[in-house]
């Protein structure tokens, strides 16, 4: 297998980036050096361990020894090794002509760790440490439900648990990233009590507009069984159209919860050093479009329960770039009213 030669290829790193999150694409693409490198390959580190927890090809037990696996190669103190990872998960990596972009990011975990280990120590010990806490998580989970196949969230503690290991330990990893330079306790104080709000802004808004896609390809649902159950709905029942409208009253509520952590997701973005490449545009955008999807499920939270889903179109996304490249962080409270009233491209013309 030539994906199991370790040769560091940063240009690789870049481009996949681009294929398996559209959110950290523009974020890294907004950033520079050193810092976007740096958070290029600490986000593909973090979606192997995705990629894997949401396989439902492979058996929970496996899935949970091939986690374990995965955080035996990150930890410092193990002697095993990311190609031993590989050759662990060979049998479940598609072929090639078959292989999603995720897929494609797990078989090349040996070129992402070469290339990751090329950096300094500091950057190492500010990544591996949050990385293999989602670990655990994400192997608690599967666990906690190996016997029905798929996550079936309980209720809203249960639903920021998930989000916390899925999404609020990047934050803490984004966080020691903008921390390593010269930076003031306060500041560092700020980053670290909103890091984690940060984090589950973006991911209770990737639950509240994806429930059709994870209950159908990954069988997951995220929606608090304590909800739906307040609705009438049963969670195997939430695609059903006689439960269409009670199960998008669900779908606000948990955009409206994920709207809850805004206020610190913005303060987060104003209190962030601008250092070491670090530009306040690479999270004003996700911020933004987070500010605009919780709109748009406000307005149509039936799209989520199909294949069509909830997304803001592409003028409204490039509105929102250029604009944020240009602007300063003074400007974020003033567009975040804007884009949540209605699209940004329209507020233009």
């Amino acid at each position: 297998m030539s994906s199991l030669s370790p040769e560091p290829d940063i240009d690789w790193c870049h481009e996949s980036v681009q294929g398996v999150s559209r959110t950290f694409a523009l974020t890294v693409d907004v950033l520079e050096e050193p810092i976007s490198s740096h958070i290029c390959l600490g986000y593909l580190l973090c979606r192997v361990a995705d990629t894997i927890e949401d396989a439902g090809h492979i058996p929970p037990e496996t899935r949970i020894t091939l986690l374990q696996a995965y955080d035996a190669a990150l930890d410092p103190a193990s002697d095993e090794t990311m190609t031993e990872f590989r050759m662990a998960v060979d049998e479940w990596v598609p072929p090639s002509a078959e292989r999603s972009d995720d897929w494609a990011v797990v078989a090349r975990s040996p070129t992402i760790w070469a290339t990751f280990t090329e950096r300094p120590e500091s950057l190492q010990m500010a990544v591996i440490p949050p990385i293999r806490e989602m670990i655990d998580g994400m192997t608690m989970f599967v666990e906690r439900y190996a016997e029905t196949g798929g996550l079936r969230i309980d209720d809203r503690h249960e639903l920021e648990q998930y989000c916390y290991y899925a999404a609020g330990t990047v934050g803490t990893l984004i966080t020691n990233l903008l921390t390593r330079g010269d930076v003031s306790q306060k500041c560092a104080r700020t980053l670290y009590d909103t890091a984690e709000e940060f984090g589950l802004l973006l991911q209770l808004v990737n639950v509240s507009k994806d429930v059709y896609a994870d209950y159908t390809e990954e069988n997951n649902v995220y929606l608090p069984a304590e909800w739906l159950a307040n609705e009438g709905i049963d969670q195997e029942d939430i695609l059903h159209p006689d439960s269409r409208k009670s199960t998008a009253q669900v779908v606000e509520r948990t955009a409206a919860h994920a709207a809850t952590f805004l206020d610190d997701a913005q303060a987060y973005i104003e209190a962030m050093p601008l250092t070491h490449g670090n530009t306040s545009a690479a999270w004003a955008v996700p911020y933004l479009l987070s500010v605009g999807t919780i709109r748009e499920l406000r307005t149509r939270p039936k799209d989520a329960l199909t294949e069509a889903g909830v997304k803001i179109s592409r003028q409204e996304v490039f509105a929102v770039m250029e604009t944020a490249r240009d602007a300063g962080r003074d400007s974020i409270a003033e567009l975040r009213k804007t884009i949540a009233r209605k699209p940004y491209h329209h507020t233009l013309d």
